[in-house]
């Protein structure tokens, strides 16, 4: 016996209500409320960017650039495409197990998801205002941390000795990971290129990206340290107090008015002083109170030590990584890709899969496969800002 909610949801299967043969969401729709018309297709879209985009702004077209030619969508851009196939992939639904500061989070703490979330709201919000293509701007937000290990920036240290060319998630998310969805090339670019180490991206969408990641991990990364005793509001810089202020609203307001601002003003993507340097002194502030604190440390040393030998193990039985593991199975073009060939290529199939493994995983397969000690595994952060 069911109960009544779940009966009277029961009785929705085939929709609530027909009127003209057309079947209705709900028995209130009514009648037609005038939104018949014509398709916004493709075409109309990609005319209106024409016309209502900064001039420097990246347009779409047709199918886009990419690896493997396909044929237009009639409703979407390439740019829309490309976000709705990151938006669907398994690497990105494995951003929420994923560490953005605090390993095991809570609840209320940021993965590596909402950091992207977070990121696109910035990152649309500046090209929205000031006329780029904010399509391909959501994109590369989503997909920009879709190279990330488990257990956060550790996870690079822990795969770089592995390899020729160092680890860098950035370049491994758009290379191996990403790479199998067919993106377009400028939203390829732009993930490959987010870092500020790397050399610029190549579109003014993937620099807003840049300073949006920055802008929002700096604001967030505070306020969940903040939420948990390891630093307050009061002790922020009296440059960042004064200027942008104490919470995560009022310092993301004040970075993404000054993007839009220098945009608008000088046409190039960037940040005008005092508040470039507002942004650097929160970030300075978290790397020497949050990122470099020594449980910190104590928790990326542990990653590092957890990722090593399980890399050390798939490396040794390959049969042990599963065939469909993520960023191994065929790419567009019906092979596995070069990332996966040569003489590292049992190194860098071993780095692919764990690369992939969210948190919990990663982590209970070194007790499980290794059998690893649980006391040395890598600790979540209590309500007081204490390891677990």
């Amino acid at each position: 016996m069911i109960g009544e909610r779940a009966a009277a949801w029961a009785r929705t299967m085939a929709g609530t209500a027909t009127v003209e043969g057309v079947v209705l969401a709900h028995r209130t729709s009514g009648p037609p409320r005038g939104t018949a018309g014509s398709v916004v297709t493709r075409q109309v879209r990609e005319d209106a960017e024409k016309l209502l985009l900064a001039p420097g702004a990246t347009r779409s077209g047709g199918a886009g650039s990419r690896s493997v030619e396909e044929e237009p969508d009639p409703l979407r851009t390439c740019f829309e495409r490309d976000r709705d196939r990151i938006l669907h992939s398994s690497a990105f639904r494995r951003l929420a197990g994923k560490t953005q500061v605090f390993v095991f989070p809570r609840d209320h703490q940021r993965t590596r998801l909402t950091h992207a979330l977070e990121v696109a709201q910035v990152a649309t919000a500046v090209a929205r205002a000031t006329g780029l293509n904010v399509a391909l701007t959501e994109a590369i937000a989503l997909g920009h941390d879709c190279g990330h290990g488990p257990g956060g920036h550790a996870s690079e240290d822990a795969f770089s000795p592995y390899l020729a060319a160092r680890y860098n998630h950035a370049i491994w998310g758009a290379d191996v990971i990403l790479a199998p969805l067919n993106l377009c090339a400028e939203t390829l670019d732009g993930v490959r290129h987010h870092s500020w180490s790397l050399p610029s991206p190549r579109t003014p969408e993937g620099e807003v990206v840049s300073w949006a990641d920055r802008c929002a991990y700096c604001a967030h990364d505070f306020e969940d340290a903040a939420s948990v005793g390891i630093v307050g509001p009061d002790e922020l810089p009296p440059v960042v107090a004064d200027v942008a202020g104490r919470s995560r609203g009022s310092q993301l307001r004040c970075f993404i008015n000054a993007l839009v601002d220098c945009i608008a003003s000088t046409g190039t993507v960037g940040m005008r002083q005092p508040y470039a340097d507002v942004l650097a002194s929160l970030r300075e502030f978290n790397y020497e109170r949050i990122y470099t604190r020594p449980s910190s440390v104590a928790q990326g040393k542990a990653v590092i030590a957890v990722l090593s030998a399980l890399v050390e193990f798939f490396a040794a039985n390959q049969s042990r990584i599963p065939p469909s593991a993520p960023g191994l199975q065929p790419g567009p073009a019906g092979d596995p890709g070069e990332a996966i060939q040569g003489p590292e290529a049992p190194l860098r199939r071993a780095i692919t899969y764990v690369s992939g493994m969210t948190d919990r995983f990663a982590f209970a397969s070194a007790v499980e496969l290794l059998g690893w000690d649980r006391d040395h595994l890598p600790r979540g952060i209590d309500a007081s800002g204490s390891s677990l």
